[in-house]
């Protein structure tokens, strides 16, 4: 199972043909944010699932007291590159209303179920991002 720096290596590599499917069928996607103090860009392979046009993640950090340094990064600088599988293209993140945060979030548990136990474990929201083409 492919982790961190080398997912993202082998994911870039062969356009998703490796690191898309990941564990237990969930999809991936790499997103990249400028790091808020650093300015260096960072890369992260994450689960999403696609609603009304737009890609969702889970800011979980598998269920850690905090949010996750890519959501914080994207909070600085809301304006990402996203690669799905060989399409790579720039997007602009934003939280999830309430109303669209209800509606997704049975999709996202569908896809990795842990989200749900992470929920019932930590003391913040999770939040759930929505990335929009731009």
């Amino acid at each position: 199972m492919l982790y961190g720096p080398e997912h993202v290596r082998r994911y870039e590599e062969t356009d998703g043909e490796v690191g898309h499917d990941w564990e237990n069928g969930a999809p991936v996607l790499i997103l990249t944010t400028r790091g808020r103090k650093s300015g260096v860009e960072r890369k992260s392979p994450l689960i999403y699932q696609e609603h009304d046009g737009a890609y969702v993640l889970v800011a979980s950090d598998g269920g850690a007291p905090v949010d996750p340094n890519w959501y914080r990064n994207l909070q600085a600088e809301p304006e990402v590159k996203v690669q799905v599988k060989g399409d790579r293209f720039t997007a602009r993140a934003r939280d999830a209303s309430a109303a669209e945060r209800a509606a997704v979030w049975s999709k996202m548990v569908a896809v990795w179920p842990n989200y749900e136990k992470y929920r019932k474990t930590v003391d913040r929201e999770i939040p759930v991002v929505f990335l929009e083409r731009i």
